[in-house]
């Protein structure tokens, strides 16, 4: 399996840095910032050999211009704003980025950008802000509908897919959960397990999908107990999976 080492950069984001064991080259996802990704490759003694790019806020390709050399591969959504992208990459198509071996679904997650690529290869899934450890993204430009229908996909793949996402937004994601589904005993203790770790300010993911649909909300539509949760405050009945998911992404906009 690859190695992952979590870059931080700016006041929450995570660039993720990928390389073959024992690797002498790299292939970083989502570079908000250029020095500290430049720094650990440094450190780790190691060239970088690609980017991969989920969507174009900039703070997931601002570090892109002072990442890039001469025939460097930047992967990144076709018909997106994105510059510097020099391999457009469509859902549905795959990618090999060089020294690294494994192969990369590219997966279509409209909802928090229209562009949102998430890339799923050796058990692995970076999601970029699409999916997060808890939660999920605020919708800027997408629908409810979308956002649903891609979830939907997501939580189809295996439980031991571990998830890579793009901001430490852990703790802050399972408080809220926790209030959609107070008695979820799986909830329950992962927020304290979290707690700890964040008082000791360490990482928090990666986490698994397998965790995810067990207390997180935004994967947890068709569970009574979150359906009841969406209805209060919607203020009637919710039938449909998009309604109650959009009832919640609405509560949490607002938590």
């Amino acid at each position: 399996m690859l190695e992952v080492t979590p870059i931080p950069v700016l006041s929450d984001n995570y660039t993720w840095l990928l390389r073959a064991p024992q690797g002498d080259t790299a292939v970083v996802v989502d570079p908000g910032e250029a020095a500290p990704v430049a720094k650990a490759l440094e450190a780790m003694g190691v060239k970088l050999a690609a980017i991969m790019i989920t969507h174009h806020h900039t703070d997931h390709i601002a570090g892109i211009e002072g990442l890039i050399g001469n025939g460097l591969p930047v992967y990144g959504p076709a018909d997106s704003p994105i510059p510097f992208i020099s391999d457009p990459v469509k859902p549905g198509e795959t990618l090999t980025p060089p020294g690294l071996g494994p192969t990369f679904d590219v997966l279509g997650v409209p909802g928090h950008t229209l562009d949102h690529l998430a890339f799923f290869g050796d058990g692995l899934l970076f999601a970029g802000d699409a999916l997060f450890a808890g939660g999920c993204g605020r919708m800027f430009e997408g629908t409810p509908a979308q956002m649903q229908v891609y979830l939907s996909e997501l939580r189809k793949l295996p439980g031991e897919t571990r998830l890579y996402c793009g901001h430490e937004y852990t703790l802050a994601n399972l408080t809220f959960a926790l209030a959609v589904e107070p008695d979820n005993v799986a909830l329950q203790a992962r927020h304290a397990q979290i707690e700890q770790q964040h008082a000791r300010g360490a990482i928090t993911l990666p986490s698994t999908l397998a965790e995810e649909c067990a207390t997180n909300p935004f994967l947890r539509w068709d569970v009574e107990a979150v359906i009841q949760s969406a209805e209060a405050q919607a203020g009637h009945a919710l039938s449909d999976p998009v309604d109650v998911f959009a009832a919640l992404r609405a509560w949490k906009d607002r938590f």
